[in-house]
């Protein structure tokens, strides 16, 4: 029965890692969507690219920092085959790794939005090294792990942890605010604002792959959800239920406020399942429409003042997306997960609020300083020259269509 307990816990993790990993996919096709038609090969590139080098550093670092585990073994006792190993029978712990990385790599895949058709590839490739494997792996640790003692000082603050079920400030705030450093060193797009910040509308290239990517990412997100039990027999139906609900709390708030705009629509999908992370193991279902069409909001009114007021060019609205909704997932958890709101219970606002600044406070140190110090060394921005040719010509050698482009026919 051990065994048979151990092959589901593996398959179960698995089908989460799976189903995470094909969410990069969804990345992927929605900055394709967004961006012009010369910049789309470069965002494919960038997002598969992105994925391998970090799994390599977290492999190599960031999971040794997060939890203190090391692969350098034999395969027989890593994949806790051997007597007395420190590993879980089956690959258990293997699997989770896999399931853990894919979260790790949706830092770079989140960032890759903000400073999209106008950064330089060597240097961002750079830059998710250091971030997957250094600078996201300490806080990460701190809250799903036992680096410095964090959980320990909120109890002692609070008398409860500070609650991320699936990672509303973890993967996703860190990842919004790590971009806000990017995109504010890295400065607006050429033609974004004219004649002294008269902000210039560059529309998306495709609204069929924008709203793709958000399809892929909204079926994944059932895994990162779902699967963070990473136990088979403590998954629990009430997360799935919360994400469904708060996703569509997300659509229909931005389809009103966003007066039916397709960005924001798909997008707003995107906003609620953010938000919900955090609690969506401990609040009522009407709780997380509640969370889900507040981040709606957040994301229509936040990505309309960066572009028009504030002059802050993050092209997919990722800091609006996945920094201030994350957020707002990490703090709602307090508030709507208190049993005063039908929830379970076992959270504690103010620890909430803390615990949410915290992960705030590393990720804008940690991406003004990493961006600020590749620009002023290795150069952070494509060329004018390049910018305006495209990142797919400049960087890639190659168009999205080369066949159409070169005139190019089939001869049949």
């Amino acid at each position: 029965m051990n065994k048979v307990t151990s092959s589901e816990d593996v398959f179960f993790i698995l089908i989460g890692a799976i189903l995470v990993f094909a969410m990069h996919a969804g990345f992927a096709f929605l900055e394709l969507g967004s961006v012009r038609k010369k910049n789309q090969v470069n965002a494919l590139v960038k997002i598969i690219s992105d994925f391998a080098i970090s799994t390599v550093v977290y492999f190599f670092i960031g999971y040794y920092i997060a939890y203190g585990v090391s692969f350098f073994g034999s395969a027989a006792e890593i994949s806790g085959m051997t007597s007395g190993s420190l590993f879980a029978a089956g690959g258990y712990d293997l699997v989770k790794f896999f399931f853990l990385m894919t979260f790790a790599a949706a830092i770079p895949a989140i960032i890759s939005g903000g400073i999209a058709e106008r950064s330089r590839f060597k240097p961002q490739l750079f830059a998710t090294a250091v971030i997957v494997g250094l600078i996201y792996p300490f806080y990460e640790g701190m809250v799903w792990g036992s680096l410095f003692g964090f959980q320990g000082i909120i109890i002692s603050w609070f008398g409860v942890p500070f609650h991320d079920f699936a990672g509303s400030i973890v993967v996703h705030a860190m990842g919004g605010w790590l971009a806000l450093g990017a995109v504010v060193v890295l400065g607006a797009r050429i033609g974004r604002y004219r004649n002294g910040g008269t902000p210039v509308g560059i529309p998306p290239s495709n609204i069929p792959y924008l709203a793709l990517g958000s399809w892929v990412l909204c079926i994944g997100w059932f895994g990162f959800n779902v699967m963070s039990a990473q136990k088979l027999t403590d998954a629990s139906g009430l997360v799935a239920l919360n994400s469904l609900m708060s996703m569509v709390g997300g659509i229909l708030s931005a389809l009103v406020i966003g007066r039916k705009d397709p960005g924001f629509v798909h997008n707003g999908a995107l906003a609620g399942l953010v938000a919900v992370c955090a609690g969506s193991d401990i609040m009522h279902p009407l709780g997380a429409l509640c969370v889900g069409s507040v981040a709606g909001i957040i994301f229509v009114q936040t990505f309309t003042l960066c572009g028009n007021k504030w002059k802050i060019d993050d092209v997919l609205g990722v800091w609006p997306l996945h920094g201030l909704c994350g957020v707002w997932g990490g703090i709602a958890s307090g508030i709507f997960g208190q049993e005063l709101l039908f929830g379970l219970g076992g959270v504690n606002f103010f620890a909430q609020v803390v615990g949410s600044l915290v992960g705030v406070a590393i990720a804008l140190v940690g991406g003004f300083t990493v961006f600020w110090l590749i620009k002023k060394t290795m150069g952070f921005r494509l060329s004018r020259e390049d910018e305006i040719m495209g990142a797919d010509l400049a960087i890639h050698k190659i168009s999205a269509t080369p066949e159409e482009d070169f005139g190019m026919r089939r001869s049949y």
